[in-house]
């Protein structure tokens, strides 16, 4: 039952919103548990929305660029902060 369990995840998917705090816009992403910060990048450049020197937040926590979605405990229909780096 535990193989199947881990099996069937690889197929989960999850309809998060990335809140883009500079532009004011919300995101929609489908996103899998196992999928890292760099992942969500990848996506959002796909998209068309440059996130380097970005930071992610979610639950006032910053997240790191090697964790994963499931990690951080996002789940369907979270919302995550993407705010620019002050320098």
């Amino acid at each position: 039952m535990d193989t199947l369990r881990r099996s069937l995840s690889r197929w989960k998917r999850y309809h998060i919103k990335v809140h883009l705090a500079d532009e004011d816009l919300m995101m929609p992403l489908t996103v899998r548990p196992r999928d890292t910060v760099m992942d969500l990048r990848a996506l959002l450049v796909r998209e068309g929305i440059t996130s380097w020197k970005k930071t992610f937040y979610y639950n006032s926590r910053q997240l790191e660029e090697h964790e994963t979605l499931k990690e951080a405990n996002i789940q369907n229909g979270s919302v995550l902060l993407l705010v620019s780096n002050k320098r």
